[in-house]
């Protein structure tokens, strides 16, 4: 304020008005107070996405552990001391191999034995899915991560189910036995069937690994597979292998050997089939010349003149039949009268 001749003037301050600095206290203040619940709603809060269940556990109240009832997709608040995890449920093939895939990079293979204790190993893809209302109880038998729980206890009774069926088995029926089997004798009598190779079919041995038994040693595992896992809430859909079966060198070795043998014999049988198909033939071909042989006999006993004529052909009838020795004399054209002869065939 000040003083003039005339009395006093009043002078205003200079500033920013109260009222916008009012105003940018409460923006700054909502501001913070929205942040500071986002970061408490994100740090207290799961969202559950479609395909999966959640599984909540509780370390205070009445119940603490694993609740029982699965939260759907969805948001859902995570209070004190509560711990809200999810659960897939959606169908998924999982390949045990020992190869690193998209899994990983350890070595998964299962391993089994045949009926001697043969070690041998195999990838197996293993289809499944868990049941939505019963992922609770699942996570709650085995409180393991999903990953952990394929890797561990499934993995585990995959092998066992594969390895109580294949036990059953032998990996080739006769693998073991002499690379060298005996032709098999082959009787002469006539109207008998032709010899075959072996074919390596043994009514003692029904099945083998190497042949259609692997794929009924799978089909029983994941049986057993189903009856044990179903009620857990674990849908075995499909197992299958993946590639072949890797067999023990020994085994492969003996199986080469005894597919080189029988394939050896089946060779023999066929040139032992064909030497008997050409003794038939010149048996047969035989027959017709004693038949022929038969019948010319019985029609020159039934014609002497037929030994008459061709006793006289012979000797172009120049010498008497009754002679024993006949002397041709030089006048006698010899080579005209065969040709003679022979032009008198031919006109014939």
């Amino acid at each position: 304020m000040t003083s003039t001749g005339n009395g006093w003037n009043t002078r205003l301050p200079i500033g920013p008005a109260p009222s916008i600095g009012r105003t940018l206290g409460l923006v700054i203040g909502l501001v913070a107070l929205l942040v500071i619940s986002a970061v408490t709603v994100t740090s207290c809060s799961v969202t559950v996405e479609s395909g999966y269940m959640g599984i909540k556990t509780t370390r205070f109240g009445a119940n603490p552990g694993v609740q029982r009832e699965e939260l759907g997709p969805g948001f859902h608040w995570e209070g004190i001391g509560e711990k809200i995890r999810t659960y897939p449920t959606l169908q998924r093939t999982y390949s045990y191999t020992r190869e690193p895939n998209e899994y990983g990079s350890e070595n998964e293979e299962i391993t089994f034995s045949d009926i001697l204790g043969l070690p041998m190993s195999a990838d197996v893809a293993l289809t499944f899915r868990v049941r939505e209302d019963r992922a609770a109880d699942l996570f709650a038998t085995w409180r393991q991560e999903f990953d952990a729980f394929i890797d561990g206890p499934l993995r585990t009774s995959v092998r066992a189910a594969i390895a109580r069926e294949t036990e059953k088995l032998p990996v080739a029926c006769n693998a073991q036995a002499s690379a060298s089997p005996t032709i098999q004798p082959i009787a002469p009598a006539q109207g008998e069937s032709p010899a075959t190779a072996p074919t390596g079919d043994d009514p003692d041995c029904p099945g083998q690994l190497i042949g259609p038994g692997r794929q009924v040693a799978l089909g029983a595992a994941m049986r057993a597979l189903q009856r044990e896992w179903g009620p857990q809430g674990l849908e075995i859909i499909r197992m299958e292998w993946v590639g072949s079966i890797r067999y023990p060198e020994s085994v492969v070795q003996a199986i080469q050997a005894r597919t080189t043998a029988e394939q050896n014999t089946r060779a023999a049988l066929e040139r032992v089939n064909l030497e008997r198909a050409n003794a038939e033939a010149r048996i047969a071909q035989a027959r017709g010349q004693a038949e022929a042989n038969r019948l010319l006999a019985e029609s020159i006993r039934s014609n002497p003149e037929v030994v008459r004529l061709r006793e006289i052909e012979r000797t172009l009838g120049i010498c008497p039949l009754s002679a024993d020795t006949c002397v041709v004399g030089s006048d006698v054209n010899i080579s005209a009268l065969i040709a003679s002869r022979d032009g008198a065939a031919g006109d014939r």
